[in-house]
Parts: structure tokens; C-alpha cells; sequence
């Protein structure tokens, strides 16, 4: 992967978002899916700095931030993915009409700096290589990360089940990256742009385009909200060309 610049693209998302009206200063509570924490930390202070709101930013996996919205948790932002944020719709918790599809990435292979890389280039050669490997890393299922539940059934699919799940390394949230680097394990498993913000992890390169899983990102503003001008505000800013260039840089695609 070449070396990742932000500053011309965080540059350009600032001179697009400052050209936003902006609405009075807001305090703003977003919840975003792990997937998308590394481009909500890179576009918030510009955004801050250019529309004078505040944003208050807490990361879980897509099922965990569905059972805390069901349970009555109060946000203004939601990043998730379209199929939650539909549900949320239809329950009444975010707004209709507020969902907007904003990026997509893929699932990829990570291992440690300086580590021999696997070759992951087709479905038998990645299937050695989990075989091969000491330990395996991924989000924990259960803990409703929608990377995690893919694996578990594509481990399946693959007929290793058994064998991976006897040396897996489960987290329930986070970076599994964070387990390559501390050795804890040797292979790990997560969307791309879980991967790339981790110093002293290498992505190896994404899943062979035959098992690959594409995860869609969605935004959808609170139904209760007492901002929703500037929480639309924050989706817009999430769209079009100046974002996109901080999403790919990130890991992901955008959604234009």
C-alpha cells in the first residue's frame, strides 16, 4: 500500500465544509460503527474548527450500537449500516428520511511489521495460510461485529471451522490489529479500515475477490435529536468529493 497523506485532503474537506452554513454551535453525540471511527477522527477537528459544533464521538460494533439505541440511549449521529439504520427507522429512533449510505469497505488480512506475508492472492492460498498460522485473530461474533460474524460462517464455508476456531484469538471491539502487534496473535481478520490507522500492522491485502465481504456504512440523524440541522450538517460533510479522498485514504470506498 503507498504512504497515506491526510493533510491536503483534511484541507479540502475543511474549505468544502466551512463554505456550509452553519447552524448555532451544538454539542453533538455520535455513535459510529468501529469501521468508520478512523474517518470521524480525522474529519472532527476540521469540522469543529469550521461550523463551531462540538462532537462527542463513541465507537462500538454495529450490533452493540443497535442494542444501545433499542435500549433508549440518546445520540444525534448514528453510523451503522443501512439495514440497522432502516430498523432504527422503522422503531422510531432515527428519522426518517435522515439515512444516507456513505462509505463501503472490505475485509483484509493483517499481520505484524516485519513478519513474513502470507500469500492471500486465492481462496486456497488464504485458506492455507489461516491453516498455517500459529494463532488467528478476528472480532468476536458474539459481540455483534458484522466482520466477526462473516468470518465465523466463511471459516465454515471454507471447512476449517474447527481448526481456526481452536487457535482463535476473539475480541469483542476494537482493532484486531492491536492483537498482531502485541503478538498476542499472528494472523488477523477485519475490514480494511480497521487495519490501516494501526501503527506496526501490515496489511497483507484484502480477501480474494470470490470470499470477499463488502460492508456498506450509513448515517442516520437521532429522532430525538435537539440538533438535527446541524446533524445534518455532520452526514453532509461526510459526502462528496473532499471526504471521499480522507475515506479512501482511510481504507475505505465512498459511496458518491
Amino acid at each position: 500500500m503507498p504512504p497515506i497523506f491526510l493533510s491536503a485532503p483534511l484541507i479540502a474537506a475543511a474549505l468544502w465544509i466551512a463554505a456550509t452554513p452553519s447552524a448555532a454551535a451544538a454539542e453533538l453525540k455520535v455513535l459510529s460503527a468501529g469501521a468508520f471511527k478512523a474517518v470521524v477522527l480525522a474529519l472532527a477537528p476540521e469540522f469543529e474548527k469550521a461550523t463551531g459544533h462540538k462532537l462527542v464521538i463513541d465507537n462500538d460494533t454495529a450490533g452493540g450500537l443497535k442494542k444501545r439505541i433499542d435500549g433508549g440511549e440518546a445520540f444525534d449521529v448514528a453510523i451503522i449500516t443501512p439495514a440497522i439504520v432502516d430498523e432504527l427507522i422503522a422503531s422510531g429512533s432515527v428519522a426518517s428520511g435522515s439515512g444516507v449510505n456513505i462509505a463501503t469497505v472490505g475485509v483484509g488480512i493483517v499481520v505484524k511489521e516485519g513478519a513474513a506475508r502470507p500469500d492471500v492472492s486465492t481462496v486456497e492460498a488464504f485458506k492455507q495460510a489461516l491453516l498455517a498460522a500459529k494463532s488467528v485473530a478476528y472480532i468476536d461474533p458474539a459481540s455483534g461485529g458484522s466482520s466477526g460474524i462473516y468470518i465465523d460462517k466463511l471459516l465454515e464455508r471454507l471447512g476449517i471451522a474447527s481448526e481456526v476456531r481452536a487457535k482463535a484469538k476473539l475480541k469483542q471491539g476494537g482493532y484486531v490489529a492491536e492483537l498482531i502487534v502485541s503478538g498476542e496473535a499472528e494472523l488477523g481478520l477485519h475490514q480494511i479500515s480497521e487495519i490501516v490507522p494501526v501503527k506496526g500492522a501490515v496489511l497483507v491485502g484484502p480477501l480474494p475477490k470470490e470470499i470477499q465481504n463488502t460492508t456498506t456504512y450509513a448515517a442516520g440523524v437521532g429522532a430525538r435529536s435537539a440538533n438535527k440541522d446541524a446533524a445534518l450538517q455532520l452526514i453532509k460533510a461526510f459526502t462528496g468529493e473532499p471526504a471521499a479522498a480522507v475515506l479512501r485514504a482511510k481504507g475505505m470506498d465512498p459511496v458518491l
